[in-house]
């Protein structure tokens, strides 16, 4: 009897390591310790067996039925531990690889602009100051010498809110703030950044809002020679260091004397291209010294101070900076587009 407990010991020690993966290692449980299987198949022999042998014979077969449990779990755990290491290796990653870029965000090559503007100009001593995008009557027109029935209205058509109240068509309007919160603590400077809003037609070069960086300075002694310098300082800074600037004269209710400000072409160095529309000269920014009327209302005495003030178009400055055809692509979201600046950032 022994003998036949030995021989299917080890029968079936066999099987259960002849089994190579999960499916098989199943088959053979159910094959011996299933309803069906040799085990139990044992179990029900035992009413065949002689009353004095019946003891001896159950405690065979529970252990025989032990041992399977025990090397059938034992391999289970070897083969699910087998497949993890498989699985672990064939996921394995080589980290010596190159691994591939992911989608990361940017400044706005409008953003990058307009900070580098207010670096050249904080570098200078002036500070930056911001201002309602919603702002009065009295702030964006009146306060710069632009009364209700004066003609230069026409040439800013207004988002109006009420009769009091609109849509910035300058950043003016912060600088007349400025003004008048700080008449009494001259000297000033400041730069004015922020978006406005005009009733325009948006096409190729013109856009119903923009943004603005408009400069002040008020102080004794301030001549047109110091604007001029600071305007040569910020057309070097942006289109590089051999520009020059020219002066010519213009119109603001804002200054007087008013000029605009060309820079010499970047792209011929001033030989005339289809930029700068063969003439050598770009035209940028609007300027002049401060009108004695602005300062008057401010509270500033007219003839001890003067002052100059400057507005330049952020678009129109990333427009030739960086060769861009349309400010249209400025606003359009246009993934593909706003990606070729990451190198600006």
């Amino acid at each position: 009897m022994t003998q036949k407990w030995d021989e299917l010991k080890k029968e079936f020690i066999e099987k259960i390591e002849s089994a190579k993966d999960l499916n098989s290692i199943e088959n053979i449980r159910i094959e011996l310790l299933g309803k069906k299987g040799l085990i139990n198949g044992l179990m029900t022999q035992m009413k065949d067996v002689p009353k004095q042998e019946k003891k001896d014979y159950g405690m065979a077969v529970n252990s025989l039925k032990q041992l399977t449990e025990s090397l059938i779990a034992e391999k289970i755990s070897n083969l699910k531990e087998a497949d993890m290491l498989k699985q672990l290796q064939e996921d394995k990653i080589d980290i010596t690889l190159p691994a591939s870029r992911g989608k990361y965000g940017t400044l706005h090559p409008l953003t990058v602009v307009q900070q580098e503007i207010e670096d050249i100009f904080i570098g200078m001593g002036y500070a930056v100051v911001e201002g309602p995008e919603v702002e009065l009557d009295l702030y964006n027109f009146e306060r710069a010498n632009i009364p209700a029935d004066h003609p230069s209205r026409d040439m800013q058509d207004t988002f109006y809110v009420d009769i009091h109240r609109l849509l910035r068509t300058q950043t003016t309007a912060i600088q007349m703030r400025v003004l008048e919160n700080e008449h009494d603590m001259l000297p000033i400077k400041v730069v004015c950044p922020g978006k406005v809003y005009r009733k325009d037609d948006d096409d190729a070069t013109h856009s119903h809002q923009f943004v603005q960086v408009e400069g002040l300075v008020v102080g004794e002694d301030i001549t047109v020679g110091d604007l001029k310098g600071s305007l040569e300082l910020l057309a070097r800074s942006m289109f590089g260091s051999n520009r020059e600037i020219r002066l010519r004269q213009s119109y603001f209710p804002f200054t007087e004397p008013s000029i605009e400000i060309d820079v010499s072409c970047h792209i011929c160095g001033g030989s005339g291209c289809q930029t700068c529309k063969n003439t050598g000269w770009i035209e940028i920014l609007g300027a002049g010294m401060v009108h004695p009327r602005v300062l008057e209302m401010a509270g500033i005495d007219s003839e001890k101070y003067t002052g100059f003030a400057f507005g330049v178009g952020v678009e129109r400055v990333a427009m030739l900076k960086y060769g861009v055809d349309d400010i249209r692509h400025f606003y359009t979201n246009n993934i593909k587009f706003l990606d070729t600046y990451k190198r600006f950032e």
